[in-house]
């Protein structure tokens, strides 16, 4: 029996729809402007790396271009409507989403005990409480602030002091969260003192978090493997999202359609029955480009993107220089529907000049002036975000295709 096909293009422009990429990155970006285009992507992923800026600041810059990173940090320390803590990596989420997390703390305490040996080295389990009392009676704390006394390792996680532990324990399990992030430190208080009342309402049983876990997977992917759909929150189990789906496509509430990828191949994948009537409705991309994030959630599963865009990403931050193909930290470029090639650029704010070090088209895109002059603008757009005055463009800039 055949099944519907999902062509190339409408599925872009799909999956950039609902990842709020195929609109004009204008409008308010500040309170519930902002927590609502947060819960419209799922989730912003935090990163440390400042080559122009932030990854969580980049990811709502390229949305919506009046974004400021002063916005979301009044969002998460005042307002609290959005939370800090894990999905595949350090994320920030909307608070309302926080009753589903009980269900991660639970398992990750679990998961922490049986293979993470460090957690329960001789003396480390002790601090437990001793960080709990101390927070309780004298307020937040960072990792600073305590264990300076401690034998600290030179190494990973598995070398950190024991208070570092603690923290890190207290807050990966729900006892904890993070009240602000002074710099780029975190800053730990109770979870009572941080997460609002209405928020910490009981979890809801298994069957429900899994439901709400695939069912808003699929609804922020348009379309999705049962792979996929697991991989979103990273909130449930292989096996969970595999029965979730095929009693959801028993029931009616889900088909299978063949996806086309950006080479003609498909993938089969599952969706709700209206997804070609929303793909036909999604709009077209502005021709505007966008310079995303490596971290940006339509990125995020770099396999999706190379299936739907043929764009192979991956980011060479621990690679050795010599042997990365492109640069430490790459920027895609996104024109329209398309990602057309990546950007080696870098923010230096003592002088007020984002560098433009080198740009690689992807195979059959050229940078003829319209879009050199497109380019120039977006760059000066990001310069002004990031702080500085001027776009320098280094010897060399233009590069072939790899």
């Amino acid at each position: 029996m055949s099944v519907p096909v999902l062509p190339n293009a409408a599925a872009r422009r799909l999956f950039l729809h609902r990842h709020a990429l195929a609109e004009q990155p204008v409008g308010p970006a500040t309170g519930q402007a902002l927590a609502d285009l947060i819960g419209r992507i799922g989730f912003v992923q935090v990163d440390s790396i400042t080559t122009v800026e932030r990854a969580h600041h980049m990811i709502l810059w390229s949305r919506r271009q009046t974004y400021r990173p002063s916005a979301l940090k009044s969002l998460l320390e005042t307002d609290r409507a959005v939370f800090e803590h894990w999905t595949h990596d350090a994320s920030i989420l909307p608070v309302g989403l926080f009753p589903h997390w009980h269900h991660r703390f639970t398992r990750d305490a679990v998961r922490l005990e049986a293979n993470w040996r460090t957690w329960f080295r001789d003396g480390y389990a002790d601090q437990f409480e001793t960080i709990l009392r101390r927070i309780e009676d004298h307020g937040p704390v960072t990792t600073s602030d305590v264990g300076k006394d401690e034998v600290r390792g030179k190494g990973g996680w598995w070398n950190w002091h024991p208070s570092k532990t603690a923290l890190e324990w207290l807050w990966r399990t729900g006892r904890l969260s993070i009240a602000r992030r002074d710099g780029f430190q975190k800053v730990y208080d109770l979870t009572e003192r941080v997460i609002p009342d209405i928020c910490r309402l009981p979890a809801p049983d298994v069957p429900a978090m899994i439901d709400w876990a695939c069912s808003s997977a699929l609804a922020h992917l348009g379309f999705a493997t049962p792979g996929e759909v697991c991989a979103y929150w990273r909130a449930i189990t292989p096996l969970e999202a595999r029965d979730w789906c095929k009693a959801a496509l028993m029931r009616g509430d889900l088909i299978e359609i063949d996806v086309e990828g950006s080479g003609g191949q498909t993938r089969r994948s599952l969706a709700r029955p209206d997804v070609l009537d929303a793909a036909n409705a999604a709009p077209e991309p502005p021709l505007r480009l966008r310079i995303l994030s490596p971290f940006d959630p339509a990125l995020r599963d770099r396999m999706r993107a190379e299936f739907l865009f043929g764009f192979f990403y991956r980011i060479e931050v621990f690679v050795p220089e010599p042997k990365r193909t492109y640069g430490y930290y790459v920027f895609p470029i996104l024109e329209g529907a398309r990602l057309i090639g990546r950007i080696d650029a870098k923010a230096h704010r003592d002088a007020g000049v984002l560098r433009v070090r080198a740009i690689w088209p992807e195979r059959g895109v050229t940078f003829g002036p319209q879009r050199r002059q497109r380019l120039a603008a977006e760059l000066d757009r990001l310069a002004r975000f990031a702080a500085c005055d001027r776009v320098e463009w280094l010897d060399g800039w233009q590069r072939d295709a790899v």
